[in-house]
């Protein structure tokens, strides 16, 4: 890895001097829209939610109206699942030439050169405070068994990367609703930036739309920067495997990976080195905010055998020296399966630093090679998964509480996590779009 060196010194207000591989996270130029934009109309939540509810995104456009917003500059993935191939190219060229116009009529600015943004966001759950920043794409890989510093933390859907690609290649601008997550139990970066952000420029202040909460952004540039820049070296050095893993946004940040495999092909060793297409904006998160929730995803199996799914769950885990116990601790358990007449709830012994919805994925996908006439589906409500089960219409597989102190240890175990492992927050708290960035020189 290339090295290099970081002038640190008591004299200019950073840590001390060494030598430390690059970075991950480094500091971007970073465009906002000018003072007189409606920010509650700019900023839009992530375009992978409300994908079944088109009604949240007919009133998002009913209340943007004409206004400048970021709704202009985003693909919402419900219309994915409708638009037919030229519906999707004119969608495409609309976003594209709408990028361009508010570069050139300047309702884009660079509003922070070669520094970070600190985002504090508001949502009914507490304050999580985030790090904008540019993610170097060549620190990042989703395929299983990398050994990469950032990493994808579930599967990803090879399928569903080719029609995001088509959103970003010939983009002229990008804006981040990826969140990378920072294994920091110590607190040692976000929460100490946030301690000084009245030292900050505010660079905006806004309600969100759609009861999304309040955000308020602040310029992190000069000798902060540095001391952040510093610090990001420092922590990802004494980092013995993943340093960031992909908490939102997993197959927009794998697209983004595949636009710069595509781009770098016809560049020169010098060009590759800062060719924007080369990192992609991101929000760094610590794992350990207070306000960062992890709820489990719940499995329901459709027409299935009262006996056969966790008798044949319990011979799976014994073939890899583990171990299913029946409890009578409800709130304890790894998983309980229930039926519309009986429920068992089960702890899983020696996992070895496995999850057990990553065990229970990996036995489910090997049990429907067996029995392919059953359904599964995720549901994310504990309630509705009971529901389906008294109902008698199937068996409902409810996982324990997520602990996410366990999530680094678990991809280093698993390589990446199975499909629907876990949703971080509801989808109101997701991030909004809001700070933009040049993909082209």
């Amino acid at each position: 890895m290339e090295l290099q060196k970081n002038n640190t010194s008591p004299e200019n207000g950073m840590d001390h001097t060494s030598y430390l591989p690059e970075a991950s996270l480094r500091p971007a130029d970073i465009l906002l829209p000018d003072m007189n934009v409606d920010m509650k109309k700019w900023a839009v939540i992530a375009c992978d939610q409300f994908t079944a509810q088109p009604e949240y995104w007919k009133r998002a456009e009913d209340y943007v109206q004409d206004a400048p917003s970021m709704l202009r500059l985003i693909y919402p993935e419900i219309y994915l699942n409708t638009d037919d191939r030229q519906a999707y190219t004119d969608r495409i060229a609309a976003i594209q030439n709408e990028m361009s116009a508010y570069l050139k009529d300047e309702v884009l600015k660079e509003r922070v050169h070669q520094g970070y943004v600190l985002t504090v966001r508001q949502t009914s759950v507490g304050e999580r405070i985030g790090l904008v920043a540019e993610l170097d794409l060549e620190k990042y890989d989703y395929h299983v068994g990398t050994d990469a510093p950032v990493r994808a933390t579930e599967a990803t859907v090879k399928e569903r990367i080719p029609v995001r690609v088509g959103i970003r290649e010939g983009a002229s601008l990008e804006s981040p609703h990826v969140m990378v997550l920072m294994d920091d139990p110590k607190k040692q970066l976000l929460e100490a930036l946030y301690e000084e952000r009245m030292s900050f420029e505010k660079l905006y202040d806004t309600e969100l739309m759609e009861d999304g909460g309040h955000v308020t952004g602040y310029a992190v540039t000069g000798v902060y920067a540095e001391r952040v820049s510093a610090r990001l070296q420092q922590m990802e050095a004494a980092c013995p495997g993943i340093f960031l893993a992909v908490g939102d946004g997993n197959h927009s940040l794998a697209s983004a990976k595949t636009c710069w495999e595509n781009a770098k092909k016809d560049l020169t060793e010098e060009e590759r080195t800062d060719h924007p297409m080369r990192y992609a904006l991101v929000e760094a998160v610590n794992l350990y905010s207070p306000s960062l929730l992890f709820y489990p995803i719940h499995r329901v199996l459709y027409n299935c055998d009262d006996n056969t799914l966790a008798n044949g769950f319990a011979e799976y885990l014994k073939k890899q020296d583990m171990r299913l116990a029946q409890t009578d601790d409800d709130a304890q358990a790894d998983v309980t399966f229930l039926y519309k007449e009986n429920k068992s709830s089960y702890k899983i012994g020696n996992r070895a630093g496995h999850l057990p919805v990553e065990l229970l994925q990996k036995y489910l996908d090997e049990y429907l090679k067996e029995y392919p006439e059953q359904e599964l589906d995720y549901v994310h409500s504990e309630a509705a998964a009971e529901r389906i089960a008294k109902d008698g219409r199937g068996c409902a597989m409810i996982l324990g509480a997520f602990d996410k102190s366990s999530l680094f240890d678990a991809i280093e175990a698993g390589g990446v996590l199975p499909r629907k492992t876990f949703s971080i927050g509801e989808d109101i708290q997701k991030r909004y779009y809001m700070e933009c960035r040049k993909l082209t020189k």
